[in-house]
């Protein structure tokens, strides 16, 4: 019988039982946190056990000052890791072992993608500016944990946008596009309010955003071409879905997202600011011996902190 559930009711932890435990899933588990760990973690670790080695560009934007900080973001923020992770325990549960090739592929892919965004940050780190805030503990806890030196290309946006347009290609493979139609759509708003949390805790600028969205588009060109960049950069700012049918976990549901008012013309700068550079990575890349060519060219741009 075929999960009837929404996503957002999945739990990460059967994921991580299943994939432990499951002999031919264990290997793809394996490899997917180690290359999460080495080239997010230990690679921040030694560069800030070793200060100097590489540049660390400070890549803000005057806009950001546009935006808010709004701390009640912070739970959906955090979702980013949970976001994929529940997008497997779906098809795990929907399609048994017929979704064990897909756990696998997401689950390697996933690693991949860590492994592609540190192609950046081995050569040139990036950093933003943000509040030292710790009224609410979890912000203590970031303070602890991430140097905040890798905001460009964004990992929380990549495995966003990652998170969603799988989710939909997957519904596809198995022909049930149309019934899981509502949970894709689901995925897309839950990847726009953590592409939004991102700015509204101030843990990125907005320019961490157009680099991200570059990256993906030359990881993954398949799931996210440039009319895909577009459609999703119009839906930022969008109202929620409503507030029906909604599971208990609301915390990181994207109809339970804080409410924070952007005036228009600030969403339309912001949108057009992303739009522009995110085209001007890809034309810059048609004349680039590798991918990560035009964004090293932009950080570059920044002064060293």
């Amino acid at each position: 019988m075929k999960n009837s559930f929404s996503i957002y009711s999945e739990s990460t932890l059967f994921s991580f039982i299943k994939t432990f435990f499951t002999p031919c899933l264990r290997p793809a588990f394996f490899k997917c946190i180690t290359k999460i760990f080495y080239n997010f973690f230990l690679r921040q670790y030694i560069a800030v056990l070793l200060p100097g080695k590489k540049p660390v560009s400070m890549v803000g934007h005057q806009i950001d000052e546009k935006i808010p900080f709004t701390p009640s973001w912070i739970n959906i923020y955090f979702d980013f890791v949970q976001f994929w992770i529940r997008m497997v325990t779906f098809f795990l549960r929907r399609y048994k072992r017929k979704a064990y090739p897909i756990a696998i592929d997401i689950m390697l892919s996933m690693g991949n993608l860590y492994e592609f965004a540190a192609e950046v940050y081995t050569e040139y780190m990036s950093t933003t500016k943000r509040p030292f805030y710790i009224a609410r503990p979890i912000f203590l806890l970031i303070h602890l944990v991430d140097p905040h030196l890798f905001c460009i290309p964004s990992l929380h946006v990549m495995v966003a946008v990652y998170g969603y347009t799988k989710f939909k290609d997957i519904s596809k493979q198995f022909g049930d596009e149309e019934e899981l139609k509502k949970e894709a759509d689901l995925m897309k708003q839950g990847a726009l309010a953590i592409c939004q949390a991102i700015l509204f805790v101030k843990q990125h600028s907005i320019n961490c955003i157009p680099a991200a969205f570059y990256a993906m588009t030359c990881f993954s060109p398949d799931l996210f071409p440039p009319e895909e960049a577009e459609n999703f950069t119009k839906l930022l700012f969008s109202p929620p879905p409503e507030k029906k049918d909604v599971p208990v976990n609301r915390r990181v549901h994207p109809a339970y997202a804080p409410l924070t008012v952007i005036s228009a013309d600030d969403q339309s700068m912001i949108k057009n600011h992303i739009m522009t550079l995110y085209r001007q990575f890809l034309e810059e890349e048609k004349s680039s011996e590798t991918w990560k060519e035009p964004i090293l060219k932009f950080l570059k741009s920044f002064d060293i902190v």
